[in-house]
């Protein structure tokens, strides 16, 4: 089972959008690969029509979504037309047809104590380089709450470019944490700063 910091594993699968390889989509992007348990049921519609509905926000983010469950892509074509039929939500980001369980076995996402003919429901962030860089697993009948994807992939990329930790609840505006210092001139320099919301010398923040 893939881990934190691990490599995203690579494979290559039949989507909604054609046949697709991990590795040559993930180029040059993020990539947020989710599974859900099945088609044409409620709580994935919800979700699934969530993650649609904000594409935008994640192509402003440099972000490729990446849907999978355990049906067919025939089963896939018609729940997508049913829902843009039904709500005029269009899922147009790809969806894994893992009818063999490969993608789901390769990622942990068959959890038998919930379903083992089901992906629980997952989420991987794969940062540009390939690195898993958070995982999220949800219960099949608790949905997965957007923002908190969002606020998670928000603050990795924040994180990443500035260098810096991120407090609990930390929203994009919120101040980060500067590392601690690691050596003796380190903390007295630290201490002496001004330019810092000092709580003590091991735990500063800093605009950003």
């Amino acid at each position: 089972m893939p881990r934190i910091g691990d490599k995203a594993p690579d494979f290559t699968t039949k989507t909604t959008a054609g046949m697709l390889t991990l590795s040559e989509y993930n180029k040059g992007s993020w990539v947020v690969l989710f599974s859900h348990p099945a088609d044409f049921t409620p709580v994935c519609t919800t979700e699934m029509s969530a993650f649609a509905v904000d594409k935008d926000f994640y192509a402003q983010h440099n972000t490729k979504l990446l849907g999978l469950s355990i049906d067919s892509i025939h089963s896939h074509l018609a729940w997508v037309n049913n829902v843009k039929e039904k709500t005029g939500v269009y899922m147009d980001f790809p969806i894994i047809a893992d009818l063999d369980m490969k993608v789901a076995k390769l990622y942990g996402m068959l959890h038998p104590g919930e379903s083992e003919t089901a992906a629980v429901r997952a989420v991987f962030f794969i940062d540009p380089e390939g690195t898993i860089r958070l995982i999220m697993y949800y219960p099949l009948n608790i949905g997965r709450n957007m923002d908190e994807i969002q606020r998670a992939l928000v603050a990795l990329q924040t994180s990443d470019a500035n260098k810096v930790a991120l407090p609990v609840n930390w929203r994009q505006g919120d101040k980060a944490i500067v590392p601690p210092p690691k050596t003796l001139d380190e903390m007295e320099e630290r201490i002496a700063n001004t330019n810092y919301e000092k709580i003590d010398f091991y735990l500063a923040k800093k605009s950003i």
